[in-house]
């Protein structure tokens, strides 16, 4: 306990010790050719891929957990579906995701990142379509972009960061509309209470009609019916 606590440290003061200003722009410069090779290198892979449906869930759900088989039967129902399932690529629910897909004989990808503690990734990827990102806001713009549909499992913080992200984009229509599908109204329950009641119904926040690009389903049968609807809703069929 007391290393990690001298790791943080040290990372602290590496993060605030004072550059020159030639180190910050030779720095800067690089990084700047990585991001765009992110950019580069995941456009290539995922406009290859065909319509998708991603999955998010934490990583740290374990195989006998009700959640992590839910997020296994989901993706085999999608996969028989005609979409591919697209997840974080770790553990957790993302392995039950890329499972359901694998045993569903459908497409499998994940969107790997590099984390110093939790995720690696699973062995249900198709191996052509393992992606690796060191940038999250990266990774985040291939999920949006190539994703036909968010199913949002039981999570923690960056599983409610993927969230927000996709209702504030479709909210400001910096995107088009697609299913952002809740899976388990018991977990979601009470934070969509908080929303309506304090963010939006006593603060005025957010607009009542916000809450209608969230659906709440428990089962794999409601997400594939979601899906469906929307579709045929907007007579469209699922493409980039």
């Amino acid at each position: 306990m007391k290393e990690d606590f001298l790791n943080e440290d040290e990372k602290i003061q590496d993060k605030l010790k004072q550059k020159t200003w030639n180190e910050i722009r030779t720095n800067d410069s690089w990084a700047i050719f990585k991001i765009m090779s992110e950019f580069v290198n995941g456009y290539e892979s995922m406009a290859r891929i065909g319509p998708c449906v991603s999955i998010f869930g934490s990583a740290r759900t374990k195989p006998e957990d009700k959640y992590y088989q839910l997020a296994e039967r989901i993706a085999y129902k999608i996969s028989k579906a005609g979409y591919g399932v697209i997840t974080g690529g770790g553990p957790g629910i993302m392995e039950a995701g890329n499972k359901g897909a694998h045993r569903g004989e459908g497409t499998s990808v994940g969107l790997n990142i590099e984390l110093p503690f939790e995720q690696h990734f699973n062995p249900y990827i198709d191996k052509d379509k393992n992606l690796n990102f060191d940038y999250f806001f990266v990774r985040k713009v291939m999920f949006v972009k190539y994703s036909q549909g968010f199913v949002v499992m039981p999570g923690g913080f960056g599983t409610l960061d993927e969230l927000f992200e996709a209702v504030t984009l479709i909210q400001t229509k910096k995107i088009g509309k697609f299913p952002i599908i809740l899976v388990g109204s018991e977990f979601w329950s009470g934070l969509l209470d908080w929303v309506k009641t304090v963010m939006i119904d006593k603060q005025k926040n957010a607009n009542p009609e916000d809450m209608n690009l969230i659906k709440v389903v428990d089962n794999e049968d409601e997400v594939v019916e979601v899906l469906d609807n929307f579709y045929k809703k907007y007579n469209l069929t699922p493409n980039f």
